[in-house]
């Protein structure tokens, strides 16, 4: 079990890297990557799905879709249930959602709550297209008969990336680099917002409760944008609400 916690926070430093790079990587005339299947250039990417695709579970209740925001939590025990499938992958950006969507479908869950959006952010992808591809999981799951709730990106803290920046990018601070970057969240986040209002969609504020002044609370994080155990307590607790309300 310490081996694979070990080795799962050794992934995240390499993940770490690799998307500081992308923040980091000169654009000509702000031109972005355009390779459709760039997903595929994290590590960790295939080997999850490859877990995905040799599970014995069929059915599931709940599905948790995202990042490692979501990959990190342990949602049976923190939910106090025994349905909930985690289908979060560390690094991934939301085509890579979308190119997954059928181990969410598979499961025929009865809801799936869905957080992401914030690697896109760090790889300059603009904001239109990060809504759109957003949207059409969404449209996805609702397709699909499954209700889809939208949780809001969650801001990053002041130090995220410091390590790497003072290496590679000492002439940039941290948090002049991550106010720049919760700026884009923050319009990301107003119009998932204003999208789950106009089509009856909830939407989890988790900002409320986790952030503070557009930044990560520190305590709730250990490197300024992953979570520690009290982070997903509130995290559950917010859910929670949701099931409850919703009767499932």
């Amino acid at each position: 079990m310490k081996k694979n916690i070990k080795n799962f926070y050794y992934l995240l430093t390499m993940l770490e890297t690799l998307i500081l790079m992308a923040a980091f990587t000169p654009r000509t005339n702000g031109q972005l990557l355009k390779d459709p299947h760039r997903y595929l250039k994290n590590p960790l990417y295939q080997r999850r799905v490859e877990l995905f695709r040799s599970s014995k579970i069929k059915q599931a209740t709940i599905v948790m879709l995202g990042n490692s925001l979501t990959e990190g939590g342990s949602w049976n025990d923190l939910l106090g249930r025994n349905d909930v499938v985690n289908r979060g992958i560390a690094g991934d950006i939301l085509l890579g959602y979308l190119n997954r969507m059928q181990y969410v479908y598979s499961l025929h869950p009865r809801i799936c709550f869905v957080e992401g959006g914030i690697n896109d952010i760090y790889n300059w992808e603009t904001l239109d297209n990060i809504f759109n591809w957003y949207v059409k999981i969404v449209e996805g799951l609702r397709h699909h008969g499954i209700i889809p709730v939208i949780q809001s990106t969650l801001y990053v803290g002041t130090n995220w990336g410091e390590k790497w920046l003072k290496e590679h990018r000492p002439d940039l601070k941290p948090i002049d680099v991550n106010r720049e970057r919760n700026k884009t969240v923050k319009l990301l986040n107003q119009k998932l917002k204003r999208y789950a209002r106009k089509h009856r969609i909830i939407f989890v504020d988790l900002n409320k409760k986790l952030t503070k002044n557009g930044f990560l609370i520190p305590n709730y994080t250990w490197d300024g944008a992953h979570l520690k155990t009290d982070a997903y307590k509130i995290w559950a607790k917010e859910i929670n609400k949701v099931l409850n309300k919703l009767g499932i």
